[in-house]
């Protein structure tokens, strides 16, 4: 059988990967140096390149984008209502820091156990286990409000809704390649991330709505008179605590309940239709055959632009989705109240989610400049964060308006930036599979943020710092980007044309 091959670069180093087409190979040139990819073909057989596009795809996006939503905004929970649950059950900002801590630590445990299941089983098994753990980990939370288990179902609750992290994070890159064509990937992969922004930008919202402010201290009455009446005073003040308490506590439990069914409805649509896979691909990129799970980890660990995008996008987003998680905390000592916060972080979120659909909606078009489109952002992120932050602090006249605006236009430029690195990423590995390497990267990313929540944790440490470290973890990832060098390996294939005598 005579094969004839179409490149689209010279160059003598290829692997050939097999396709699930008749008669037909991809040929790869993995070079960190040159992007180079070709078709071989049989000459004497006609090959039917059969691609499909279903319109469930628009459905499967969409209950895979729950997933992410119910995940992310269950996560975030405890920080919207940090003042509140800390009254209600004696916790202290140490305790919010770690309930978000165990995100990242389960991270840890689960992101290679999965990125196996997405590899060898598919992508259905995985979502059932991980909506399944979301779902146990919302349940665990509402046994009890008893101060003295609560902290433990709440922790357990925590770490269960971690656990399914990586399939809500790194997912949505596989999702878009086995559904989506090339000039929809990364759209779809942009509104999976969408979803989880808004479950986080939710949070903001509706925890505060269950759970209102408790009322300003300092507005409490001195009184002097006799010891008798003052004793009276007092007790009268300590039954009234007593029942706000309890009234707390009624209110946080309201909450666990309404995000345990969201949790459960997210489980029984998974359970009820979510195919592994269409019968078609969508591209030919799709068609290809991956590297076995053990030699695609291995690659991916020798793959230099792989880490320059892994670090960058771990560095930055990791701290970054921590830090948005505890903003609360952090804008406390600058009386700023719960509500007010809420609405801060819900309205940055909303434009984020806006903006990183259009920015990915001109990558798709626009394609091969997503390192560019980085580079913009970030610049844009580094200073509106200056500009916050001076702001909080009085080095600059404080206003309502330069609030919002400044932490607005901050998380609609740095939370724009994950679908690009997501699939910039996809790019730079391929043909290691879409589930291992943005597992992967969003362990990277992970590690980012439990360092960030750790140093939280120590005790006094405040919180002047923490927009500081974010300030310093992206401006020290604009030098990389400005010097990183693409590949867009998938892509290539994708544009190639295929020309059968």
């Amino acid at each position: 059988m005579e094969a004839a091959r179409e490149p689209l670069l010279k160059d003598d180093q290829k692997t050939v990967y097999d396709s699930i087409y008749p008669n037909q190979a991809i040929v790869i040139n993995t070079s960190d140096n040159i992007s180079d990819v070709g078709v071989l073909k049989d000459t004497d057989n006609k090959v039917t390149n059969e691609t499909k596009l279903y319109k469930r795809r628009w459905y499967i996006l969409v209950v895979f984008s729950l997933i992410a939503f119910a995940q992310g905004g269950i996560w975030n929970t405890w920080g919207p209502i940090a003042e509140a649950s800390e009254e209600a059950f004696g916790w202290t900002d140490g305790d919010i820091a770690l309930f978000a801590n165990w995100g990242p630590i389960a991270y840890l445990i689960a992101t290679f156990p999965l990125a196996w299941i997405i590899d060898v089983k598919g992508l259905r098994p995985a979502c059932v286990i991980s909506t399944f753990l979301v779902a146990a980990g919302a349940g665990v939370r509402c046994i009890t409000d008893d101060p003295e288990y609560i902290s433990w179902t709440v922790n357990i609750g925590q770490l269960l809704n971690g656990l399914a992290g990586p399939v809500a994070m790194g997912g949505p890159p596989v999702l878009s390649a086995l559904w989506f064509p090339a000039n929809e990937r990364t759209t779809a992969t942009a509104i999976n991330l969408v979803f989880n922004n808004l479950g986080l930008g939710v949070s903001f919202i509706i925890g505060p709505y269950f759970v209102p402010d408790k009322p300003d201290k300092s507005n409490t009455t001195t009184f002097n008179t006799s010891t008798a009446d003052n004793q009276s005073i007092w007790y009268n003040i300590s039954q009234f605590n007593e029942t706000r308490i309890h009234k707390e506590r009624a209110e946080i439990m309201k909450l666990m309940y309404w995000e345990c069914g969201l949790a459960v409805l997210v489980f029984l649509l998974v359970l009820v239709y979510f195919p592994n896979k269409p019968k078609l691909p969508p591209s030919l990129s799709a068609s290809a055959e991956r590297v076995d799970f053990k030699i695609g980890i291995k690659q991916l660990f020798r793959n230099g632009k792989f880490w320059l995008i892994g670090l960058t996008y771990g560095v930055s987003l990791g701290v970054y989705g921590c830090w948005q998680s505890v903003l609360d905390v952090i804008l406390k000592p600058h009386n700023i109240s719960e509500e007010q916060a809420g609405w801060l972080g819900f309205y940055s979120l909303l434009a984020g989610c806006i903006v990183t659909l259009a920015i990915a909606r001109f990558a798709d078009v626009f394609s091969k400049h997503m390192r560019l489109f980085l580079l913009f952002l970030y610049v844009g992120a580094a200073g509106s964060l200056v500009w916050f932050t001076f702001l909080i602090q009085g080095t600059i006249p404080n206003s309502q308006i330069q609030l919002y605006a400044s932490i607005i236009i901050f998380c609609m430029m740095l939370g724009s930036t994950s679908p690009l690195y997501f699939e910039m990423a996809c790019e730079a590995s391929y043909p290691v599979a879409e589930g291992v390497t943005n597992l992967v990267l969003t362990l990277l990313n992970n590690i980012g943020g439990l360092v960030f929540l750790i140093v939280l944790m120590v005790p006094n440490i405040g919180s002047e710092w923490e927009n500081w470290c974010l300030i310093g973890a992206i401006a020290s990832c604009i030098p990389v980007l400005a010097f990183l060098k693409e590949r867009y390996n998938r892509l290539e294939i994708d544009e190639t044309e295929i020309k059968v005598d």
